[in-house]
């Protein structure tokens, strides 16, 4: 075991002494319960690496003693950070969760495990190559026929077509197991849109931003070089010089949205939908504000049979229309190549180790687990003969007829499922693969205050750098299993991941893929505006405005008034003019009767119902644009996005704390986001749906005869009772507070201040034409601006606001024909900018 430290002579040393002591007896009580097959158990000799006690000295300086504190720590961390995953089924996204340890491996063994990635990534693109190329390794009997045409994965229309940059795999994931012995072997490859490498990333932020002095200590390689690799190696194979990038995302339901999201931010691409896309003459452009702009690549998260209905599936909603012919004439790059998912395939691990001594004359230097496909007679023979001590899995991934469960271990498949199993094995070989079960090596995990042994599994990358040569990520990550059980069947995903440190002894520079401090070039413009996600942005404004007026509305309908008296009860008829409002806006039904008990129960519809355009539902829509935009959104902004929705007993106390919430989002957006192009929409959805709402309150509240309670409740709706108390002390009168409210050009709530910064903000935007005329959109925002600043509180009618209400709808809908062009509306060419 490791030498126990000597206590210290200087006080000053007194807290790295104590991490060490309880860094040893953590060390000491773990491996008292683990297996020789542990990452940290003893080696041959007895010792203990000391990069383990290090590490976990690290962790007590962090808790002292508290593996709990540090678990909790780590995983606040990671919260911070944004980066979240989705269960199939499940309508909200779970935190990604990171233990505090992480798994160790030393340089030169990781020297080794990279090389054998890099060995596969070689021999996987030769082989993917040669099918759909000259297909020889068929035609001489190295792969079956039925091996490779009855896998879904097999994409016929990408027979004989050269992928642009005359490669098919730019980024691939490898899964490996360590065996009980110490060895690496391969459980599975991914090839079609390989995810966790935004994971990797987010474990690392994590863990070092909980142990920030691991990285000096153990010489930690760091990720940064790779994925800057990774991007110079995309930008080599695009024809322009400076190319325009992009991660294609089927979406925010996607399970690793959050991870994509956070991938496309770290690496400087463009997060693009295929609604985003359009083909046209043979390139692929994305429609911005500005017009139709070049896309040069793609990394693509998308099914590839998704990817074109013209040429896969045409029954795809979310793929790009003529997507593969831009890319057969060469105008665009999809990492990886579509079809290149065909070795993913759990069948094909049954010939990989031949075709390696085939076609590169050597074994694999990382072997896969053995695998024999059903679909031929002599090795389904063998899987039937030996089925207890198999795991039986789909040979394609789609589970077929007899595993309606996915991969079992085949003594776990008995009585009637184990007939029917044999029975379509029987009729339908070529559906399934016998593999071996594979006992994993465990790892520490914190389990409540403890560190218990789980097994676990390493994620691996590897991708193109700018030479075409292939790189790997040191690290990755590993899934930890959730039960001590060691087999990798019953593992399955496992519920926790770790960072993964290669260290060693050499120091590492510190390499970022963040602008060095010296560099000269200066930047303003964010870069491209999707259309999409300016009509994301310019939505989220309205429904958070939309939202905190019908909350003002309950507030005071409940008594809420900030009345100079303290809160005076209201007229019944100024409660059902309330109550007017907020069932014209589709929040709730008219209550019966305007009875205490009955307005309680119709502020509880208007706020909670998701059956109504309640505060709930409006809620509802605007998380989903922030779960959505998490590119361009602060973590802040998307946490209180998706704040659950309070629970407080009253609801005056419910209304209030949405109140606060709503000027928390108002403030961020006003004071912490960038004067972009996004936040011009942001704040037009804002300004116009203010103002609509100011315009309909005004008509109800503010005309010819109306009560004090009415001019009260229009002060309280426009947030202004404070500052016309200011200006007028004596008491309240109509023209002062329509002046106040509709006409004021320095108070917020006005019309006449939204009228104004509507103008303002598309003056902002980027116009089509170069004559200096302004578009429909500027034309009528300037009409309406017109209409406000000349008109007089005494004479403003209900007239003149109903126009206003028409207009401000008509500018809205100028804004979203210009702007917002997407979906299956037809390109109009003849009025749009290609660049």
């Amino acid at each position: 075991m490791a030498t126990q430290s000597t206590p210290p002579t200087d006080t000053a040393q007194s807290s790295a002494y104590d991490a060490t002591r309880h860094a040893e007896r953590w060390i000491a009580d773990y491996c008292a319960r683990s297996t020789a097959a542990d990452m940290l158990c003893p080696a041959a000799d007895g010792s203990i690496d000391p990069a383990w006690t290090a590490t976990f000295a690290e962790l007590a300086m962090v808790a002292s003693d508290d593996l709990g504190h540090v678990r909790e720590r780590v995983q606040r961390h990671a919260v911070d950070i944004g980066t979240g995953f989705r269960i199939a089924d499940e309508p909200d996204e779970r935190p990604w969760p990171v233990s505090p340890v992480p798994l160790l491996i030393e340089a030169d063994a990781w020297a080794r495990i990279a090389a054998g990635v890099v060995q596969r990534a070689t021999l996987m693109e030769t082989v993917i190559a040669d099918l759909y190329g000259e297909g020889k390794l068929v035609a001489d009997g190295h792969i079956p026929a039925a091996l490779v045409t009855g896998s879904p994965f097999f994409l016929r229309p990408m027979v004989g077509l050269d992928p642009p940059g005359g490669r098919h795999l730019d980024f691939i994931a490898i899964d490996l197991g360590r065996g009980p012995s110490g060895e690496w072997r391969v459980l599975a490859d991914h090839l079609r849109a390989p995810a966790g490498a935004g994971y990797a990333l987010e474990n690392r932020l994590a863990v070092g931003r909980t142990l920030g002095g691991l990285q000096a200590r153990l010489n930690v390689q760091r990720h940064a070089p790779f994925f800057a690799a990774f991007r110079a190696g995309l930008a080599a194979m695009c024809k322009r010089t400076d190319p325009r990038i992009g991660l294609l995302t089927p979406g925010r339901f996607n399970p690793s949205y959050p991870e994509q999201a956070h991938l496309a931010r770290y690496l400087g691409l463009l997060l693009v939908e295929g609604a985003d896309l359009a083909a046209l003459e043979d390139k692929l452009y994305v429609r911005t504000i500005g017009g139709l702009k070049r896309i040069d690549a793609l990394w693509r998260r998308l099914d590839p049979r998704l990817l074109d209905p013209l040429a896969f599936d045409t029954h795809s909603q979310i793929g790009v229309p003529g997507l593969i012919d831009a890319y057969a004439a060469g105008n665009v790059v999809l990492s990886n190549a579509p079809g290149s998912a065909v070795l993913e395939a759990p069948a094909f691990s049954a010939f990989l180790p031949q075709l390696a001594r085939t076609m590169l004359g050597e074994d694999l230097l990382l072997p896969n687990i053995a695998t024999w496909w059903c679909g031929q007679d002599a090795a389904r023979t063998a899987v039937e003969a030996d089925l207890d001590r198999l795991l039986i899995a789909p040979a394609y991934h789609t589970r077929p007829l007899g595993l309606p469960n996915g991969a079992t271990a085949g003594a776990d498949i008995t009585g009637a499922d184990r007939a029917a199993l044999l029975a379509d094995m029987a009729r339908r070989p070529q559906d399934y693969v016998g593999q071996e079960i594979v006992r994993l090596s465990t790892m520490p995990v914190v389990v409540g205050d403890t560190l218990e042994p789980r097994p676990f599994t390493l994620r691996v990358f590897a991708a193109r750098g700018g030479d075409g040569e292939w790189t790997v990520l040191p690290g990755g990550f590993a899934r930890i299993g959730e039960h001590p059980d060691a087999r990798a069947a019953v593992m399955g995903e496992g519920i926790w991941s770790a960072d993964v440190c290669v260290y060693g002894p050499d120091p590492v520079a510190p390499v970022s893929l963040l602008t060095a401090p010296d560099s000269l070039h200066v930047r303003r413009n964010p870069g491209t505006l999707p259309s999409r996600v300016a009509d994301n942005f310019y939505w989220l404004g309205r429904y958070l405005e939309r939202g905190e007026a019908l909350l003002a509305a309950i507030r005071v309908m409940l008594g809420n008034s900030i009345d100079a008296d303290g809160g005076a009860v209201l007229s019944a008829q100024t409660v059902g003019k309330l109550v007017g409002l907020i069932v014209g806006s589709g929040a709730a039904p008219h209550p019966p009767a305007l009875r205490r008990a009955d307005l309680t129960a119709f502020a509880r519809t208007a706020m909670e119902d998701e059956g109504w355009q309640s505060v709930a539902t409006i809620n509802r829509h605007a998380r989903a644009i922030g779960e959505g935009s998490r590119d361009r959104l602060s973590s802040d902004m998307v946490r209180l996005l998706e704040a659950p929705f309070p629970t407080h007993r009253g609801m005056l106390e419910r209304a209030g704390s949405l109140q606060r919430r709503y000027a928390a989002i108002a403030g961020l957006s006003a004071e912490h986001m960038g004067r972009t192009a996004a936040w011009r929409f942001h704040d037009l959805g804002r300004r116009i749906e203010r103002a609509m709402a100011m315009a309909r309150a005004i008509r109800l509240f503010g005309m010819p005869g109306a009560s004090p309670d009415d001019l009260s409740v229009l002060l309280d709706l426009a947030d202004s009772q404070i500052t016309y108390r200011q200006r007028y002390p004596t008491g309240i009168a109509r023209v002062p507070v329509m002046d106040l409210v509709a006409l004021d050009p320095g108070n917020p709530r006005s019309l006449a201040f939204s009228a104004d910064r509507i103008a303002a903000r598309l003056a902002e935007l980027p116009v089509l034409s170069d004559d200096e005329m302004a578009e429909p959109q500027q034309a009528q925002a300037t009409a309406l601006m017109a209409i406000v600043m000349t008109a007089t509180a005494a004479e403003l009618d209900a007239d003149t606001l109903g126009d206003v209400e028409r207009r401000l709808a008509g500018v809205s809908d100028a804004l979203a024909r210009r702007y917002f062009l997407q979906g299956a509306e037809p390109l109009r060419t003849s009025e749009l900018t290609l660049a």
